[in-house]
């Protein structure tokens, strides 16, 4: 994710104090009995995500009205019960539920503050694959964070600027919030004739009739529900392939097509030479979603799998960040937002990568600017391992203090090694989580050099990290690899 004012990111995410103090009770009594736990225990995010399953796929049925500004929706949600269960809770914001169904049976269900209770009519056995459908619709309502930023359903004068990080997809559909919990999706997103819908993944399908158009999107690889995006507008679409046949399809608002030009036509080139340093792209499709929300969005993009989503034209550094992070963050997901700094400080690395591929500063001139920089203390307020706050999951530290630790690390273990380790990463976890603990032992198996003070030091030491020789560095790893 990119938070900038337009350039620099550093602005957080949190639960509003609305979200965690809400609450209201429609359908049957409020569920009693034995119940999945309501929260994962996320240090950063304790009440988001859900116990006792494991989504398997969405199936997302959104009908949108555009002037009224109302949802009507189906959510099918296939998961397996990972223990014995009386009751299961889904996260859901705002909205009215009218409905649920467990394997076809009507289930008894509750509200409290973001959760739907959902009580079954059979109890369901650890390991058995069941369907919940619920029916729903209202007004989606996005969320405010502490700082300002709004993320989730945003409303916009042609549609919706749809994002999630780290809440904001249970502000549209149901489901299990936590990056932990990663599934395939469909999506059906019905809107009027004239407007496009776009989400992740492929376009199966797009239908005219009475005066609205549907759209069909697939997402078959798993995808955590803070990266499912279901953006409206009135946007100009280009379609095309890369040079290896890779479907690109591009929807941006008229407003941004001129800015976003020169950037977007290098997407192939982007994708060509990251798929060079990161391996193979690990997603069927790619692509970008350009909106103009300047007086909605103040923070610049985010990573929504396979087409990240720009709340303006992007510059061309700000496209190979995003799509960096469709290695880092979409295909390998932290398991808990305490290791966001997994996909920022690789994401912001690639950034330094691209400048010295382009004839700009080498990474370790980046770290020694930044190193000598005095005019931004927030660079060392919390380490990026641990940013002990939920406001601080997007501070700079996660991003800029995350790529020195790279770049140190590339130090102590060389070129070779180091882009082993930039290509192996992602190709062990494709598709999975990981975490910081993980990380670490992966880089130490590649290498006889000891890494643990480096760790230590770059991504849970307090402060300012000391430096070892620090007139080093101009000659030391600055290549693009061997």
């Amino acid at each position: 994710m990119i938070r900038r004012p337009f350039r620099y990111c550093g602005a957080t995410a949190a639960l509003s104090v609305a979200l965690l103090l809400s609450s209201c009770t429609n359908g049957a009594e409020a569920v009693q009995g034995a119940a999945g736990s309501g929260g994962v225990g996320d240090p950063l995010f304790p009440s988001l995500g859900n116990g006792g399953y494991q989504v398997r796929h969405y199936g997302l049925d959104l009908d949108y009205d555009v002037k009224k500004k109302r949802l009507d929706a189906t959510a099918q949600i296939t998961s397996e019960a990972t223990e014995n269960l009386r009751s299961f809770q889904l996260d859901l914001q705002g909205l009215r539920v009218s409905d649920v169904r467990v394997d076809g049976k009507d289930a008894a269900f509750s509200r409290k503050g973001h959760k739907l209770i959902v009580r079954p009519a059979d109890g369901l056995r650890k390991g058995a694959q069941f369907l919940t459908t619920v029916d729903y619709n209202g007004t989606p309502q996005e969320l405010k964070d502490p700082d300002g930023t709004t993320e989730g359903w945003v409303k916009t004068a042609d549609g919706a600027f749809v994002s999630g990080e780290p809440a904001g997809s249970m502000t549209w559909f149901p489901g299990n919030n936590h990056p932990e919990d990663k599934a395939a999706y469909d999506f059906t997103i019905t809107v009027p004739k004239g407007y496009t819908a776009v989400a992740n993944g492929d376009l199966r399908s797009e239908r005219t009739a009475g005066g609205r158009t549907t759209f069909r999107w697939h997402n078959g690889q798993p995808m955590a529900s803070y990266l499912a995006t279901a953006t409206i507008g009135r946007f100009d679409v280009h379609r095309s392939r890369t040079a290896d046949g890779l479907p690109l399809y591009v929807a941006v608002d008229p407003a941004e097509a001129k800015a976003s030009k020169g950037p977007l036509e290098q997407l192939p080139e982007i994708l060509k030479w990251e798929s060079g340093l990161f391996g193979r792209y690990p997603f069927s499709s790619a692509g970008a979603i350009v909106d103009d929300t300047p007086d909605r969005i103040t923070w610049m993009a985010l990573e929504t799998q396979t087409k990240p989503v720009y709340a303006g034209a992007p510059d061309t550094v700000t496209v190979v960040h995003e799509m960096a992070h469709q290695w880092f963050g979409d295909s390998v997901t932290p398991k808990t937002w305490k290791d966001t700094w997994l996909n920022e400080a690789f994401a912001t690395y690639a950034e330094w990568l691209w400048e010295e591929h382009k004839g700009g500063k080498t990474p370790q001139q980046q770290f020694d600017a930044l190193y000598k920089d005095k005019t931004d203390p927030q660079r060392w307020a919390f380490p990026p391992g641990n940013p002990g706050e939920a406001k601080n999951v997007t501070g700079v530290p996660v991003y800029e203090r995350g790529a020195m630790l790279l770049q140190e690390l590339r130090n102590a273990v060389g070129d070779k090694t180091f882009f082993r380790i930039l290509k192996e990463w992602p190709a062990k976890y494709r598709y999975s989580t990981a975490d910081a603990k993980e990380f670490i032992a992966f880089c130490q198996e590649r290498t006889d050099v000891d890494l643990t003070g480096l760790f230590d030091k770059w991504l849970y030491g307090k402060g300012k990290p000391e430096r070892e020789g620090e007139g080093k560095g101009e000659g030391e790893g600055k290549g693009e690899g061997e």
